[in-house]
């Protein structure tokens, strides 16, 4: 992808947030769809998805992953702080323009992400970013605990 996208003129800021997204759509569609060509009875055994991606001549670039369709639609997650996942659709929110769901009658689903140099969201580092030490201090000060060496001297 890289390579390929280097010969097309893309700048390495978008690559690098276009390789995340695939991967990221890569997992999704790995740990949470059927592989193409098993239908909803179970009787296929392809077990692969699709991966695509196409500069338009705007610059615009789009990436796009199609597995067999899930249980369930793609939509972002609220995971809590420990989670091991569910930050996937949140990182691609942050990184693409846009995403979206494509869903066609042989129960396929493309999930799909347009990448655009200029279009990062850019206030999500600040919002996944851990806080200060100042701040964690602060917070766990606040919750009233005694401090277990307070009678020792």
């Amino acid at each position: 992808m890289r390579d390929q996208l280097r010969g097309n003129g893309v700048s390495e800021s978008v690559i690098d947030d276009a390789v995340l997204i695939l991967s990221e759509l890569l997992s999704n569609a790995c740990r949470h769809g059927r592989p193409l060509g098993e239908g909803l009875n179970g009787d296929g055994d392809d077990g692969d998805v699709r991966a695509a991606w196409r500069v338009e001549k705007t610059g615009r670039l789009t990436v796009e992953v199609t597995d067999g369709g899930g249980p369930t639609r793609p939509i972002p997650a609220t995971p809590s702080v420990t989670a091991h996942g569910g930050r996937g659709l949140n990182i691609i929110t942050a990184l693409a323009e846009a995403w979206g769901v494509r869903d066609d009658t042989r129960g396929e689903v493309t999930v799909w992400a347009l990448v655009q140099s200029g279009h990062r969201h850019e206030d999500f580092a600040t919002r996944v970013a851990a806080p200060s030490a100042a701040a964690a201090t602060a917070a766990i000060s606040d919750l009233g605990f005694a401090d277990p060496f307070d009678d020792v001297d």
